[in-house]
């Protein structure tokens, strides 16, 4: 190929693979992790719960649909780097507005392409999620010193890393063909939804539940969420190790201890939601990333296929009695749900709002809608 532009990607362990730069020039240093889903490589890369992580997509051809400015899940790409098969010369959809190797230089992110990704993947699935290096200057020793440097994800707070600097409002509902995003109106529900790293369809599916939302910042105190005179509120999802937030748990404590309004989290929501109620947390061997995963609801006996992104996990192990599990994975067994006992609060480790992923579990939405109509008669 005229244009081959050489890039490497090395793991922590030494394992070196070789392939053809799809992005922009320079080195991104994270924790390697595969993600099985087969659509929604968009939406994947602006996931803020992807930060300090290189994305390694195990779906072959990756870029044939294009990007548009409406699929994005956040204010950027939050992906430290991209890791595929194969990028297609040729896209093929209505609604692309450019292409993927166009969309990762703009956004300044490496990405590596034409390599053997099903080796990658029975590495990460064998030896865990590993630290690497990816990288156009193709030096790889220097490659790896950056591999082996990269401290990792475990005891790294990054909700403040990707946390809105300050509160705003959202209104914006479900796409709708010929339309775009919905604009609420006549709100029946007031939520405010702590960003930890969310996700914009999170907010559109609460919105459609008949909330107005105000979105604060990861750090703000209790004292100022229940100011706003809530119905309810929301955890988001988000990035790295959920025990370095104190500041998060604190508040979420709080909130559970001294009062009854609901409460639902999502993802990193969902473990600071059980280290906030006296569970504890792990960190999982290479976590749980795509959305073909497979979750029973224990309430019901319903299987539900789901779109997950942790590598963190709520130890089932250390659930004290205000907790109960809701649901759990039918991969390997590991917690996906909870709720409170003693209050109108549940969690959800997945990511129900399905962006990439099936719509499986967006009753979880109607859920929180339902405690909210209950709390207020």
């Amino acid at each position: 190929m005229a244009n081959f532009e050489p890039a490497v990607l090395v793991l922590a362990d030494g394992t070196v693979f070789r392939g053809r730069s799809i992005g922009a020039a320079g080195a991104a240093v994270g924790e390697v992790v595969f993600n099985t889903a087969m659509t929604g490589y968009q939406e994947i890369l602006t996931d803020p719960s992807y930060c300090r992580q290189i994305v390694t997509l195990t779906y072959p051809h990756i870029g044939n649909t294009g990007v548009n400015a409406e699929d994005a899940e956040s204010r950027r790409v939050y992906a430290e780097g991209l890791v595929v098969r194969d990028v297609p010369r040729l896209l093929s959809s209505w609604r692309s507005q450019g292409d993927l190797t166009s969309y990762l230089r703009k956004n300044k992110v490496v990405g590596i392409a034409e390599l053997d990704t099903r080796k990658l993947t029975r590495i990460l699935r064998e030896k865990g999620a590993q630290n690497g290096c990816l990288t156009t200057e193709v030096d790889v020793e220097k490659a790896l010193a950056k591999a082996r440097a990269f401290p990792g994800l475990a005891g790294m707070d990054l909700a403040k890393v990707v946390t809105t600097d300050k509160p705003y409002e959202w209104t914006e509902g479900r796409w709708e063909l010929g339309t775009g995003h919905r604009k609420l109106e006549n709100p029946r529900f007031h939520v405010v939804a702590y960003d930890y790293g969310i996700k914009h369809n999170i907010l559109r599916l609460i919105a459609e539940r008949g909330a107005r939302i105000t979105v604060v910042p990861a750090s703000l105190p209790a004292k100022d969420v229940l100011k706003l005179r809530p119905d309810g509120v929301f955890l988001a999802n988000g990035p790295g190790d959920p025990e370095p937030c104190d500041y998060a748990i604190e508040a979420i404590g709080e909130i559970l201890d001294a009062t009854r309004i609901p409460v639902f989290g999502i993802c990193l929501g969902h473990q600071l939601m059980g280290l906030a109620s006296g569970a504890k947390t792990l960190k999982m061997k290479f976590g749980h990333h795509g959305a073909n995963h497979p979750v029973k609801d224990l309430d019901t006996g319903r299987v539900v296929i789901t779109s997950q992104n942790h590598g963190f996990a709520v130890d089932p192990a250390s659930i004290p009695g205000t907790l109960r599990p809701t649901h759990v994975s039918l991969f390997d067994g590991s917690l996906q749900g909870l709720a409170r006992t003693d209050r109108p609060a549940f969690c959800f480790q997945g990511h129900p709002e399905a962006s990439p992923g099936p719509h499986d579990i967006g009753y979880l939405f109607d859920r929180f809608a339902k405690l909210m109509d209950e709390a207020r008669q």
